[in-house]
């Protein structure tokens, strides 16, 4: 008996060990490849360049992913609410966008700790008579948000009065929507609307001081990559530490350096 017990402890033991040692990293190593959800059009955090290469700040932090892990990259472009179906359907291992991990949403994926904080932002025509956050509040004010963006959800709270107008797609589609008088005023990330509107001529648009918020921005992956998770999580945290992060922010997000370049 007391062998037996030992017999199947030990099988235990070995399944365990299997267990540990297989997982969504050993899948990507043995693969070769890393896939990746991003934003089909997002700048300043995903976007494509001049020369047809998928380049900006998620992008290249992706790619330095990649790098560490030994293995090559695929993008795989979706509008903003395709992102976590894509992710959670097992197209892609992993999504690096601009995304706040709401509570709502953790529901879903599984998010890294913050690698930035943002917040959203209201945006109107320069010449529009809405000069402050306060006149967007009028009633039948049509405010432009993306569809499943944190955006809509806090024009709703922010602008009760208001024709919450939401569209599917990138960021670009409400810059385009306030320009074209089909939105009075926009409602989305602050660092998306600055890096986006370097598009238009200066001057277009008119981007209020104030905030409806400060939140965080994350990456995600399923609950069932735990091991993913950590690494993930990891490399964040050295990336923090030797500044490559820094750097890549300074250029993608706190300047419109990156526009001349791509």
């Amino acid at each position: 008996m007391k062998i037996a017990r030992l017999f199947i402890a030990g099988l235990a033991l070995a399944g365990l060990t299997a267990a540990a040692s297989a997982g969504t990293l050993d899948d990507i190593t043995k693969r070769g490849e890393l896939r990746v959800a991003v934003q089909t059009q997002g700048p300043p955090f995903s976007l494509v360049g001049a020369n047809g290469e998928r380049t900006g700040s998620s992008v290249e932090l992706a790619e330095l992913m990649a790098k560490e892990m030994g293995v090559k990259i695929t993008f795989l472009d979706f509008d903003w609410d395709g992102l976590i179906p894509a992710l959670l359907s097992g197209k892609a291992d992993l999504l690096v966008a601009d995304m706040t991990p709401t509570l709502a949403r953790g529901m879903k994926v599984a998010f890294t700790t913050p690698y930035m904080y943002t917040g959203s932002t209201v945006f109107t025509k320069a010449d529009s008579k809405f000069k402050t956050t306060e006149d967007c509040k009028a009633k039948g004010t049509k405010i432009a948000v993306l569809l499943g963006a944190t955006g809509e959800k806090e024009a709703k709270t922010a602008f009760p009065d208001a024709d919450i107008k939401s569209y599917k797609g990138g960021g670009p589609l409400l810059l385009d929507a306030v320009n074209n008088g089909q939105a009075d005023c926009g409602v989305n990330d602050i660092s998306a609307v600055k890096g986006q509107s370097t598009a238009y001529p200066a001057g277009t648009f008119t981007i209020m001081p104030d905030l409806l918020s400060k939140e965080p921005l994350a990456f995600a992956t399923r609950y069932d990559e735990p091991d993913l998770l950590i690494w993930m999580n990891l490399f964040l945290n050295q990336v923090s530490i030797d500044g490559r992060l820094q750097k890549n922010l300074d250029y993608w997000v706190n300047s419109d350096a990156w526009k001349k370049d791509h």
